[in-house]
Parts: structure tokens; C-alpha cells; sequence
């Protein structure tokens, strides 16, 4: 184990998941404070912010824009400070829906087929039939998430997602199981199965509450193997490094289908990654001093 350390947690910030991020934030410093750490915790909520003198290595527990979009990390990169996570470029990408899928099917991983909108107007798609869902391109944790039953709904889910972004994701609507995979260096995590009690979306995450988790998800042997290997080819095409989480749906036939990555996972007590972890022996405090481990190695 490396040694007693001065690290800055990074929480909060300017995006829409700011407060998931502030409780991520205090889950990781306890932890951290637990295993004697000395632990500054910062709120980047503007420009101009400075790291606590003496810092070390900054544990990034930022969500959303300006967290898991590479320009906090190009910030550090500038600085020189060590970080925990995904680099800059690998963040960009992850972030970015489009660009995400765009590597996973340069790598033949399997994905949603898509088409992206840039203008509230913007007609039905040609060639294109119902159910889709809408996902604004660049906000993470569903932020936006609209689900179009009928063309006739288009219009208004159209403008909704676009509240969020200047570009909106058109995806088929998969039917299937949904599930996340967590990816900590080289070791994918018990796949968890996602049930939500209707739309799982930013509200049903963090407060509602309405889903069960099963891990390790309940799938045949084959099919878990399959999905693991799915999340970390999409880990890997986007140039992922430390941890992340992907998530995936899977078809009744057993086909994995990549949604997308989140570099910059939630760390909650009731976040997915921790719980992953947790089943794999791997208890909170130790996740986050992997994590740590896994920035030093870079020095």
C-alpha cells in the first residue's frame, strides 16, 4: 500500500449532477480521512479555482460537464498534478455519446443503431420507426432522457432533450435486460442487473429509488461472460484507463448491446461501482485506495 498521502477531492462543480457529485465527494474524503489520508475537498464551481498547497494527487469525484468531459482533467495535465481516472482525451470521448459509439463500432463492439439531431425542428428521421429514445449527447446519468412511443410525441421529447444540449442522440430502443459493469484496471466486476419500476432515468437513480439491483446479475455463465467482455472492449476503445462503468442491455438472445461509458462513475453508498466492488470482495475503503494506487503508478 502506498503511503499517508495529501489529497484534494474534487466534488460538486457546475453541471447538472452536482449534487450526486457532492455526495460522491464526501463518500470518498471519509474514506480517504479513514485511511489516513490527509484530505482537502474542493468545489470547482467556477473558473480560477486553486488546489490546497501541497496536494499531492486529486481524487476526482466530479459528475457530468466538467468532470468526467476531459476539461478538468486538461486543467491538471497543465498543472502537473496526478488525478485519479480516465485522461483528458479518453474523458472527451466517453462523455460524448457519439464519439463513443463511433469507437465501439470501429472495434466491433455491438451498439444502438443512432442518428443525431442538432435542431429542436428537426423532422422524425426518415427510414426510422418507433420506439427510440432521445439522449442529449454530452450530460451524463440520463440527464434528459426521453423515451418516444409514437411519432406523434416526437416533437416534444425532441425539444425537452434538447434543453440539455445543442445535439441529441437518436437511439433504436433496444428490449432487453439492462445492466452496468463495472471496470477497476484489469478486473471487470460482477455485471449488475438494472430492473426499474418504469423509466430509469436521473430521477429513479438518485432519489425515487424505484429499481432493484441483482449482482451478479442473474445471466447463464455464456451470457455474463459475454457481457463483461463487451464493457471492457468499450473501455478499451475509448482509451480507458483506471476504472469506469458501462453500461449494457442485453437481448434476450443473449447479445450484449453497449450503451455507454461513464469514466468518472458514482462513488454514493448506493452507486453502482461500489456495490460491484463490494460483491467482488472489495470493500469501499479499499476501492478508493486502489483507485489512488492506480494514479501514483503513473508518477
Amino acid at each position: 500500500m502506498a503511503g499517508k498521502l495529501s489529497i484534494t477531492v474534487m466534488a460538486g462543480g457546475p453541471s447538472a449532477e452536482r449534487e450526486v457529485s457532492l455526495r460522491s465527494g464526501a463518500g470518498v474524503a471519509r474514506a480517504l480521512r479513514s485511511l489516513g489520508h490527509a484530505v482537502s475537498e474542493l468545489d470547482p464551481l467556477g473558473p480560477g479555482w486553486q488546489l490546497p498547497a501541497g496536494t499531492e494527487l486529486v481524487f476526482l469525484a466530479l459528475h457530468g460537464t466538467y468532470g468526467e468531459d476531459g476539461a478538468v482533467q486538461a486543467e491538471l495535465d497543465k498543472l502537473g498534478v496526478l488525478y485519479t481516472g480516465c485522461d483528458a482525451a479518453a474523458s472527451r470521448i466517453g462523455f460524448d455519446k457519439v464519439l463513443t459509439k463511433e469507437r465501439c463500432v470501429a472495434a466491433g463492439v455491438a451498439t444502438a443503431r443512432f442518428t443525431v439531431m442538432n435542431a429542436v425542428g428537426a423532422p422524425w428521421p426518415m427510414g426510422w420507426n418507433p420506439p427510440v429514445v432521445l439522449k442529449p449527447v454530452c450530460q451524463g446519468s440520463s440527464v434528459g432522457l426521453q423515451f418516444v412511443e409514437r411519432v406523434a410525441d416526437w416533437s416534444a421529447a425532441l425539444t425537452e432533450a434538447m434543453r440539455h444540449d445543442s445535439r441529441v442522440l437518436v437511439e433504436e430502443k433496444i428490449s432487453g435486460r439492462e445492466c452496468t459493469v463495472g471496470i477497476v484496471g484489469d478486473e471487470i466486476l460482477p455485471a449488475i442487473e438494472v430492473r426499474p419500476k418504469g423509466i430509469y432515468d436521473y430521477n429513479t437513480k438518485y432519489h425515487t429509488r424505484t429499481a432493484e439491483y441483482f449482482c451478479p446479475a442473474p445471466f447463464e455463465a455464456e451470457t455474463t461472460q459475454r457481457v463483461q467482455a463487451a464493457a471492457f472492449s468499450a473501455f478499451k476503445a475509448i482509451g480507458g484507463r483506471d476504472y469506469a462503468r458501462v453500461d449494457v442491455i442485453v437481448r434476450p438472445n443473449g447479445e450484449p448491446v453497449v450503451l455507454e461509458v461513464n469514466t468518472l462513475p458514482g462513488m454514493t453508498e448506493t452507486s453502482s461501482l461500489p456495490k460491484a466492488a463490494k460483491v467482488a470482495g472489495i470493500s469501499y475503503e479499499a476501492l478508493c485506495q486502489r483507485m489512488v494506487e492506480m494514479a501514483l503508478a503513473r508518477k
